[in-house]
């Protein structure tokens, strides 16, 4: 999926969220809605059909923002592309948190659906299927999107929130890395299902999808990968990421914003050895947060020596 809103238009700001259109979604919308004609009298009758799939989407990025807001993450941006929709959440690396900012997305649809139902059934009783049969046709879709998006969605596939949300319960007992491991490896069956799907139907768009979900699955697998060397190394004593409360590794795994040097910046007090660059602000490697030097100490003797500097260190 996108991770920057490059080459996308800032729409609105809403509940602190900056809302981002990709440029690609109208190309893609010119060619869904076209290719929809014939199901209403009037072709304004598809492109407002598309635009509330969007809306549907816009509200389920949004479960997920508030949510990952409420377990004290952070959330600003949320991206609309050909796709669906990127909200990007960052929530406390704690499998609660990463669960429950994962499931308030799909909780969306399901909020919607007994409200959807109910129109759709009044439209039935009030026999809208000849009287307004355009109206009629347009509440079956929408009824039809929100559930189509939500068993979409909870398939058990990484990237797809069913995916992160099997992550997030193995999370529990198997821990950060080995969770995202088994369950990017899982996906690759679900996704060769899917792909078997497009092939079997001839489905450009489905195999496009397969392909998408492909990549970040594979990306998925390497960041498991990253994640459980990490795990595996020694850690220094004396510091405690203030997010995660875990200790710093022993090795150069900081690299110099200024002239790419990779260190240890808790080894060499913060100071990159290369261009002498001082460094106060340091990213975990373990949650991604970034905290001041000194708030990672948890014990002074051990941690004594370090050097306060004033710039960024990023892994």
């Amino acid at each position: 999926m996108p991770t920057n809103v490059r080459g996308s238009i800032h729409l609105l700001k809403v509940a602190g969220v900056d809302l981002y259109l990709h440029w690609s979604w109208f190309i893609v919308a010119l060619f869904e809605i076209d290719s929809r004609r014939g199901r209403y009298s009037s072709i304004a009758w598809n492109a407002l059909e598309y635009l509330a799939l969007f809306s549907i989407v816009l509200l389920h990025e949004f479960g997920h923002a508030m949510a990952c807001r409420q377990v004290g993450g952070t959330a600003n941006r949320i991206l609309l592309w050909p796709f669906g929709g990127v909200a990007y959440v960052n929530p406390p690396q704690r499998p609660g948190a990463n669960l429950w900012s994962i499931a308030a997305g799909p909780l969306v649809n399901v909020a919607l659906f007994p409200l959807l139902l109910a129109v759709f059934a009044f439209a039935r009783m009030q026999g809208w299927a000849h009287s307004i049969h355009d109206l009629y046709v347009f509440v079956r879709a929408i009824l039809a999107i929100d559930v189509g998006l939500l068993v979409f969605n909870m398939m058990p596939v990484y990237p797809l929130d069913g995916g992160q949300i099997l992550r997030s319960l193995l999370w529990f007992f198997m821990g950060r890395g080995r969770s995202l491991l088994v369950s990017t490896i899982f996906s690759f069956i679900g996704i060769a299902g899917l792909i078997g799907l497009a092939l079997w139907t001839r489905s450009v768009w489905s195999g496009a999808i397969a392909v998408f979900m492909l990549m970040n699955c594979w990306g998925g697998l390497q960041h498991a990968r990253d994640l459980l060397r990490i795990a595996k190394v020694p850690r220094r004593p004396g510091f405690a990421c203030p997010s995660c409360r875990s200790a710093p590794p022993l090795g150069n795994y900081w690299k110099c914003s200024h002239c790419g040097q990779e260190f240890d910046t808790f080894q060499t007090h913060a100071i990159c050895p290369s261009c002498s660059a001082d460094y106060f602000v340091t990213m975990c490697m373990d949650c991604g947060e970034s905290h001041a030097m000194h708030d990672w100490i948890v014990d002074p003797v051990a941690a004594s020596g370090i050097v306060v500097g004033s710039s960024t260190a990023i892994p």
